[in-house]
Parts: structure tokens; sequence; C-alpha cells
């Protein structure tokens, strides 16, 4: 299980299990403080397709969370007086002019997230879309070719990862949040975690 950075001042209310193996993801909910236990969907994003990247990323949220739940004993989250264990997954996908891109651009990016929630105890589920912006200068050719070579574009959505060390530098400007670009987004997963806990 990991933890956060800084440990909450009395337990956290509730477990939490994170459907990514997301890197940025697990640093994200380490820097909110949460504990939590990380499990993998293991679905074929790519089987999955939908136009509009909204609904794109919605269906690919809730597969994960339907493929995790598939393996889990849904009762024994459900019994009385079991403290509630909430499921969060999301997905990214990376629009450049108005198409889903999956490879790396030189040119904006648009990335849209969503993230779901679901409570295992009470089989609430809750979701949120949430859109940041990203404004690259122009990448050299070279650049690429380095960022290929290292794998790192095989790895995250658009290619080009927002904090890493080569692209940093050519990142013109971003509208909305780091975290949410890389990810998930602080805000929306405390006020999902919150709803979930609260029905």
């Amino acid at each position: 299980m990991a933890t956060g950075s800084s440990s909450p001042a009395s337990p956290q209310p509730f477990k939490l299990i994170l459907g990514s193996s997301s890197v940025a993801r697990k640093h994200i909910l380490e820097e909110m403080g949460l504990e939590f236990q990380v499990m993998t969907a293991d679905i074929d994003e790519k089987s999955i397709r939908r136009v509009n990247p909204d609904d794109l990323v919605m269906v690919l949220a809730e597969a994960k969370a339907d493929a995790i739940m598939q393996r889990l004993n849904i009762a024994d989250y459900q019994k009385e007086g079991t403290q509630p264990t909430l499921l969060i997954t999301s997905d990214i996908v990376v629009v450049h002019e108005g198409i889903i891109r999956e490879k790396p651009t030189t040119k904006e990016e648009a990335r849209q997230f969503l993230k779901v929630v679901t409570n295992l105890t009470t089989g609430k589920r809750l979701g949120s879309l949430d859109k940041a912006e990203v404004y690259f200068h122009d990448i050299p050719d070279e650049v690429i070719e380095n960022l290929i070579d290292e794998g790192v574009v095989f790895r995250v959505a658009g290619g080009l990862l927002l904090e890493h060390p080569v692209t940093l530098p050519f990142v013109e400007a971003v509208v909305g949040s780091s975290d949410s670009v890389m990810g998930l987004s602080k805000e929306i997963a405390s006020k999902l975690i919150h709803d979930a806990l609260s029905a």
C-alpha cells in the first residue's frame, strides 16, 4: 500500500484503490496525503473507440472500473460495518486539431481527462470531466527522436510528458492545472471522494 508524503492527522476513514499503474497518478495521490493500493484493469483500450473524446475517456474510465470490480468480491466491501472503499479510475486522451492523437505532435495539444470514483460499498459511481490545454513551441526533430529512443512516447497519451526535463523547455503555456495534465486533478479527486463518501 502506498502512503502519502505527509501522514494524515487521523486515520483515513476509507480505503482507496487506484485503478492505474501510472506513476504520475500515484505521485498525485501521495502528494494529497492519501493511503491507497494499486490495481490495474488490464483491458485492451485500443478495442474501445469513440469519435467524441469526451465519450471515449468516459467509456475507458468506466471499462477500467468494471474490469477491476469483476476481479473483486464486491460482497466483501458491502458487509455492514465495513469501512467504505473507493476505486479511482481515469483516462487521458490528447486532441490535436479536433482529432484524437496517440503519437507526439509539435503543435498545441488539448488534453482531456475523466476521473471516475466508484464507492465499492454502496455501488455509487461518480465521474467528472476535466480539460486542460498545453501549448508547445515547435519541438526540434532531434528532441523528438531522443524521446522516441527513450521510449517515453509509448507510455503517455500524446507522447509528450509536460514534466519531462526534455520537453519542459518547449512548453509555451498551460491552461488549467499541471496535475490535470498529468492525469489526475487533485481538486476533482478530492471532490469526487467527498461526494462518494457522503452517499
